[in-house]
């Protein structure tokens, strides 16, 4: 049986693998992905392959070393999981660490909506730039 709880572990184990494609099968084709902060990934991101392509440019502004991870366990209420986090990029005269809080719905076995939450988006904000 297909749960939130189980749906997110699958999104969360495949992201910390690497494993992207998986990460994208999680997905519902009509993903709402709220990402924080004044940047150029910051804003509301509709659709599977917007939220494909945010990642996907995240991976790009760091030179391929963004890292996410669970750093607590997952909780759940109802069909939202929360997932606090750990974060780390590096790039060409930049680095980010940060925590924060992913907050995840889940209907029909997919990822519906997503609202990240981060304890310093200014530091978020000066490592993304503005595009």
């Amino acid at each position: 049986m297909t749960t939130p709880l189980s749906v997110i572990t699958r999104y969360f184990d495949a992201l910390e693998s690497g494993d992207f494609a998986t990460v994208a099968a999680q997905f519902a084709e009509d993903v709402v992905w709220h990402q924080p902060g004044s940047n150029r990934f910051s804003g509301s991101h509709r659709g599977a392959d917007a939220v494909g392509a945010l990642i996907g440019g995240m991976m790009s502004v760091s030179e391929g070393t963004f890292s996410l991870r669970r750093n607590a366990p997952l909780m759940l209420n109802g069909d939202v999981v929360a997932a606090p986090v750990a974060w780390t990029a590096r790039r060409s005269g930049a680095s980010m660490d940060g925590v924060g809080v992913d907050v995840m719905r889940v209907a029909d076995g997919k990822v519906a909506e997503v609202w990240l939450y981060t304890a310093d988006p200014a530091s978020e904000d000066a490592f993304w730039g503005q595009a």
